[in-house]
């Protein structure tokens, strides 16, 4: 039996070595002051649950939680960088049956109506937020996902112009076809698959039909999680307008919108507050949503989403569900697109899939199993499956595949067949090697930086100048897997910086220097900047410091006195990479094995890369090892979707 005493010292001793946040601690101190009778051991389970929600997890799986457990997979105990064997925790089964204020749970009492801070699902414990969370985001997906027509209407030929798979059906034209069924489509693909294209291609679908019908053109707004992955969408958009420039008419073009905001953005974000301008109750405008790089949105942003949009308005969901997931709680485009490689279709979606495939392929095998239940919203997602960036000869689509799907034969030849991708061993932190590395990778865009135009230059000369630096900023990038440490980005970055100090590229002696990169921290709407966005520091013509950015095609020129939330960044994290793309982009793996390093993350890393791929080992086998692990996010998404699918329509919510 757990004593307070005992809790306590136990918070305490884990808060000391940073095994838990001050929050989890403070969050069960202050549910004791709220029910001072509550048993210790729930209020323990309570600083777990905050715990886990601080690595991404909505909620707390409690059958995992065995007198005597290891915690190290569980829990992530001890944390990144402690060398400390993995705690044991006190036993917390059979779970105290007395009941609490504190806890409502769910089928025992009713827990949407109670105002208890912690909720009960099954075996899973929640923060009653990340539970409503849950719930409401199952609720308006699967009310989204119900189909609107019965009957596909008529295509038009261009279509399917340029997108044949030989072979293959045309997934591209399926998505399109299957989006007419409803008001939520789920386009899920690894890079180079075409999910820009299918999108411009599916929005100039939608405005024909409307405007052919004699009716105003469809109100489409287009996001992405963060700033640098709205300005690649914006850019692909544009490029795959062109592609349909004389295919389909101007008109139709035209009302495709070319800005992309950030969801933030989208939303009408506040500043430091958690509510948005849009909601329930002041919808946004917009007969069409789209949001790219969705693995990066996570469950409360879903759910903010999903609030925000009028009941009529079709969300279109674009992402790669074998990516990371987002870095707050949640794994929501995963779970959601978990079986998009099987199909799992209704014989009514695989229906209208046969009626949009003129080549007629044989898609049965597509087809729901009828001895299980049908994956929820598998009638709304499709996934793309041909890759186009990377062909037969790609050793970056290869490795990236093997990764994906845990193949170790391949993996260990595949480094040999192929010039794109390569793998060096490193003898230590200050291997000669990585020296070496960062200032071929380097070199070039800080030999840019200190080639400025005359002060007498153009205004054009310098717009142009600034551009290619960014460009060539963009060409080379380390990334890491850790935060802190040797091998993380606070070491990597204060190694880097001596190398190339060394090299006489840099003067770091200050904290801000000609040839410094910096990405945000966190938004600044006064700045229309946003967390993730990356800037370049530069002198302009008066010699003064200045952080470039790209925005919109656009230069911006930003003085640091007005950017304290900036980290350094010429190693950044695997976490914020997601949603850029360099031409070469290197990974570096620490010198022991953790529970970051899991096969989302290496391919992450891998699909970074669009012309060179680079490995970068301190300990040989980390990547086979790490193409083993699979992140688990706990939550009860899944489940409450498929609660929602197989609940009489009587007994469905209005």
């Amino acid at each position: 039996m757990l004593t307070f005493d005992a809790l306590w010292s136990l918070l305490d001793t884990w808060e000391t070595h940073r095994w838990l946040r001050p929050l989890d601690g403070r969050f069960a101190r202050f549910l004791a002051e709220l029910d001072p009778q509550a048993a210790p051991e729930l209020l323990l389970a309570a600083a777990l649950a905050s715990h886990q929600l601080g690595r991404g997890h909505p909620c707390l799986d409690l059958s995992t939680l065995a007198a005597g457990a290891a915690l190290d997979h569980v829990l992530g105990l001890p944390p990144e960088g402690d060398s400390s064997p993995a705690p044991s925790l006190p036993p917390l089964w059979p779970w105290p049956a007395a009941e609490s204020p504190l806890l409502a749970v769910v089928g025992r009492d009713d827990a949407t109506r109670r105002e208890s801070p912690l909720v009960r699902d099954g075996e899973r414990l929640y923060l009653r937020r990340y539970w409503q969370y849950e719930q409401d985001v199952a609720l308006a997906l699967h009310q989204r996902a119900q189909p609107e027509h019965a009957t596909l209407p008529a295509l038009p030929d261009w279509l399917q112009q340029g997108q044949a798979d030989g072979p293959s059906a045309d997934w591209q034209q399926l998505a399109c076809a299957l989006a007419l069924r409803g008001r939520l489509t789920l386009i899920t693909g690894g890079p180079g698959t075409g999910k820009t294209t299918t999108v411009v291609r599916l929005l100039a679908l939608l405005q024909s039909q409307a405007l052919a019908a004699g009716q105003p053109a469809r109100r489409i707004r287009l996001a992405a999680p963060t700033g640098k992955a709205a300005a690649r969408l914006s850019e692909s958009l544009g490029a795959a307008c062109q592609r349909l420039a004389g295919v389909v008419s101007a008109e139709v073009l035209a009302s495709i919108p070319p800005s992309v905001s950030t969801v933030h953005r989208l939303l009408g974000s506040r500043p430091d507050s958690r509510r948005f301008r849009h909601h329930r109750d002041a919808p946004l405008h917009a007969d069409v949503v789209v949001i790219d790089e969705a693995s990066m949105i996570d469950l409360e942003m879903m759910a903010a989403v999903l609030d925000a949009l009028p009941a009529s308005a079709r969300l279109i969901l674009l992402g790669d569900k074998d990516q990371l997931a987002s870095v707050e709680a949640g794994a929501v485009l995963g779970q959601l697109c978990a079986n998009a490689e099987q199909g799992g279709y209704s014989p009514a979606a695989l229906a209208w899939l046969n009626a949009a495939d003129r080549q007629q392929h044989d898609l049965s095998h597509f087809a729901a199993d009828p001895a299980r239940p049908a994956p929820p919203l598998a009638d709304c997602t499709v996934m793309l499956r041909h890759s186009h960036r990377f062909d037969l000869h790609s050793g970056i689509g290869q490795l990236a595949q093997a990764v994906r799907d845990n193949q170790p034969a391949d993996l260990k030849q595949v480094w040999q067949r192929h010039q794109d991708i390569e793998r060096l061993a490193l003898s230590g932190e200050h291997d000669a090697q990585l020296a070496s590395f960062v200032l071929a990778g380097y070199r070039p865009v800080l030999s840019a930086v200190q080639h400025a135009p005359a002060a007498s230059a153009s205004d054009d000369d310098w717009h142009h100048w600034a551009a290619d630096c960014l460009q060539q900023f963009a060409r080379f990038q380390l990334l890491t897997a850790l935060r802190r440490g040797p091998w993380g980005v606070e070491g990597l970055n204060q190694r880097v910086s001596t190398v190339l100090a060394d090299a006489g590229l840099i003067d770091p002696r200050r904290d801000w220097y000609v040839g410094r990169p910096v990405i945000l921290t966190r938004n600044d709407h006064a700045l229309g900047l946003m967390n993730g966005d990356i800037g370049l520091t530069v002198a302009d013509r008066q010699g003064q410091l200045r952080v470039i950015f790209a925005q919109a095609g656009q230069v911006r020129w930003i003085s640091p006195l007005r950017l304290p939330d900036v980290d350094t960044v010429f190693a950044m994290t695997v976490h914020k990479s997601q949603g850029s793309e360099f031409d070469h982009a290197a990974l570096i793996l620490p010198d022991h094995p953790g529970p970051l390093l899991t096969r989302e993350l290496v391919y992450t890393a891998i699909t970074r890369a669009k012309t060179r791929f680079t490995l970068l080992e301190a300990q040989v086998g980390l990547l086979e090892l790490a193409a083993q692990t699979v992140t688990r996010r706990e939550s009860g998404l899944g489940d409450a979707l498929l609660a929602h699918q197989q609940a009489p329509a009587s007994c469905m919510p209005k």
